[in-house]
């Protein structure tokens, strides 16, 4: 499990087509630290395992479901990734319950100065998703835990405060980049609950 507090900007260093999947070089360090080969490492919000590790980098594969659900396979090398180890059990909690399964992808439709170097950020839902968003809820985007400040027509809004802008892979992405998106598990589970009953 993760929290979606991004613990280091890694760089693509390379990508390996295989088939219908791929490999991924990351080049990093502090994810590094304590990990191990067979390790998770969220990369962008993926939970991914850890292969290959070296003093600056590891590979890990990515499936064809994940290639198909998610933004990693679109990347080049050189592209900065936003990375993070699963929280400890002892570890505090403090962002909301990542868990590295992305739902789907977002398209991100604006990133506009509000000022103090705070920013306002637009994405773009699929409409399979915009059921399990709510205002004032937690979303987890390319692995941040954010909370949602609005969702209207499918179309997200939330504030992004100076740190997330500065230490995220989000400053660099351009309106129509591809975003990687995991709403909150609670709301799957009581959807389903509901569905039960009703």
């Amino acid at each position: 499990m993760f929290t979606g507090i991004i613990e280091e900007l890694g760089t693509l260093a390379a990508i390996e087509q295989r088939g219908e999947g791929a490999r991924l070089r990351i080049h990093c360090h502090t994810v590094l630290s304590g990990s191990f080969e067979g390790a998770s490492i969220a990369v962008n919000g993926v939970c991914l395992t850890a292969l290959r590790l070296t003093g600056d980098s590891f590979d890990a594969d990515i499936a064809p479901e994940t290639m198909r659900r998610t933004s990693l396979g679109g990347l080049a090398p050189g592209a900065r990734v936003n990375l993070e180890r699963p929280v400890p059990a002892e570890g505090r909690l403090g962002g909301h319950v990542v868990q590295g399964h992305v739902d789907g992808t977002g398209v991100l439709e604006g990133l506009d100065e509000l000022g103090n170097g705070n920013w306002w950020l637009r994405v773009r839902v699929p409409a399979e998703l915009d059921r399990y968003i709510v205002e004032k809820g937690s979303i987890a985007i390319d692995g941040i835990s954010l909370t949602v400040a609005s969702i209207q027509n499918r179309l997200l809004g939330v504030t992004i405060i100076p740190h997330t802008f500065q230490n995220t892979s989000l400053g660099a992405q351009a309106p129509g980049a591809r975003v990687n998106l995991e709403t909150d598990i609670l709301a799957k589970y009581v959807e389903k609950l509901l569905q039960k009953q009703g």
